[in-house]
């Protein structure tokens, strides 16, 4: 006895009009790309030397802007922030003086002041291009004192003053160019 073959219907396949799948993918897109580019990470594109030799000027990275909301930045993070006397402009700037504190800087080397007898001299390795100064200041409880690691070349709170929290954007995360730097939390330095 022969068994009888299943009977096959045609499927009738459905087919999208073109321009409806491309916008169904662009708004698909738009409500997982926008939420991560405003409130988890952002690109950023290093303009200047004043982070020379630690970022060169193109250095493409990606800003963690997540971390700060449930963690305190480190003295020693890069950080890219709003330039304060415009914050229309970015900077990238290493953390120095943490909320709180009193730093002091004589020639190029650059102390802290945790109580009203103790400084303690920062070792910066980073540092290859020092700069001159005399400087002595006491940051309030929202503020952080940035510097680039080219201290000769850098525009930073030296000459403007203390960085505002309410400023600070994110920590830089990722480097993606140059592609022979490619790294994670690129800057990090270990105490």
């Amino acid at each position: 006895m022969e068994e009888n073959p299943p009977v096959r219907h045609p499927r009738k396949e459905y087919h999208e009009h073109p321009l409806r799948e491309l916008l169904k993918f662009a708004a698909i897109a738009i409500i997982i790309v926008i939420p991560i580019r405003v409130f988890i990470a952002q690109p950023f594109i290093v303009n200047g030397s004043s982070m020379v030799p630690t970022f060169e000027d193109g250095d493409y990275l990606i800003v963690d802007e997540i971390s700060y909301r449930f963690n305190n930045p480190e003295r020693g993070d890069v950080v890219v922030f709003r330039y304060p006397n415009d914050p229309s402009k970015f900077f990238i700037k290493r953390i120095i003086g943490l909320p709180g504190e009193t730093l002091k800087i004589v020639g190029s080397k650059v102390s802290i002041r945790h109580n009203k007898t103790e400084d303690e001299e920062l070792y910066e390795s980073y540092v290859v291009y020092p700069a001159q100064n005399n400087i002595e200041i006491t940051l309030n409880d929202d503020e952080f004192f940035v510097m680039g690691d080219n201290r000769a070349q850098s525009s930073d709170s030296r000459s403007w003053g203390p960085m505002p929290k309410k400023f600070l954007v994110g920590r830089a995360l990722i480097r993606l160019l140059p592609p022979n730097q490619i790294g994670y939390l690129p800057g990090k330095i270990n105490p």
